[in-house]
């Protein structure tokens, strides 16, 4: 694997299959070979129920355990080739603990694809206990991708064979008062192998001085203020606007909560970029609580990228 790759995690649920699918369009948008990649543990002793079929396998019998494992990222790869002609698809079944597989598969990839929540019989290993740790530590952006998510629903109505259904927006969260290059540069990415507009929301807030709003005071405050944000938004994009000259970017200084503007910005577009500050602790799940706002209620898939 390389950074040249991108990786889908499974497991067997539908979450997994929906980031799988999602992974193998970003795939061939991006002109990249996909990963797949099966973390699995011997549960033993105890009770395992076979993915896709509900049979149970008695206490300690790893190897049939085993047998069912090997079976779940076959089956999404067979797939995938069947349904995306030309696709480059590699199958890695990793023996460990999830969260440290993904992790170093993430910090091995372009990116990182996993299912917004996972109940698959094999553990569930992205249920929360897993995907919040590789979230928060991960050093190459992760995507985050619910369970139906399908591939008409990042497009608009085409208007027939002379004109194909184009992709929604992509959106992109966007803090003024912390370097995000990287952030920037994902999303710019993202939009241009899509064929698709950048809405690039700034959410800031008029800052409350000697316990009062200077708003109320004076009404023109806060019209200064978000014209010198506006500005400084302008200013921040303007180099990447040079380097994407193709993209259509749209800016968006909105004032309040910028996770209630993003979650709104979903409903109509393709992907939603934000970003997340990178941490060394080795321990702790924090993502900040804008990304932490997104991931539970943005309505599509939602890319998380690291950044100083």
């Amino acid at each position: 694997m390389s950074q040249g790759t991108v990786i889908a995690a499974v497991d067997g649920s539908a979450e997994s299959q929906a980031a799988a699918q999602w992974a193998a369009r970003e795939a061939l948008l991006r002109d990249l070979p996909l990963h797949i990649v099966h973390a699995w543990q011997d549960w033993s002793p105890g009770f395992a129920h076979a993915p896709f079929t509900g049979t149970e396998t008695a206490p300690g019998d790893a190897a049939v355990t085993r047998h069912w494992a090997e079976r779940v990222p076959r089956g999404v790869a067979d797939r995938l080739r069947e349904s995306h002609p030309g696709l480059r698809v590699g199958v890695e079944q990793v023996f460990g603990r999830p969260a440290e597989v993904l992790l170093a598969a993430a910090n091995k990839a372009e990116v990182l694809v996993l299912g917004s929540r996972g109940l698959g019989a094999l553990g569930g290993f992205l249920a929360g206990s897993v995907s919040m740790p590789v979230l928060a530590h991960a050093e190459r952006p992760v995507v985050v991708v619910r369970a139906g998510e399908r591939a008409e629903d990042e497009r608009r109505p085409g208007d027939g064979a002379d004109r194909p259904a184009r992709y929604l927006d992509v959106v992109l969260g966007l803090d003024l008062t912390r370097p995000c290059d990287e952030l920037i540069e994902y999303a710019f990415s993202a939009a241009a192998a899509r064929g698709a507009a950048l809405r690039v929301v700034h959410g800031w807030d008029t800052p409350i001085v000697y316990g009062y709003e200077p708003e109320a005071a004076d009404p023109g405050h806060g019209v200064a203020m978000g014209l010198r944000e506006a500005s400084a938004l302008t200013d921040a994009l303007r180099p990447w606007r040079g380097k994407f000259p193709d993209v259509d970017v749209k800016e968006q200084c909105v004032v309040g909560r910028a996770a209630d503007h993003l979650v709104d910005a979903s409903k109509d577009a393709s992907l939603l970029v934000v970003g997340r500050r990178v941490r060394r602790a080795a321990i702790g799940t924090h993502i900040g609580p804008v990304t932490h706002a997104v991931l539970h209620h943005a309505a599509v898939p939602v890319a998380v990228v690291p950044h100083p």
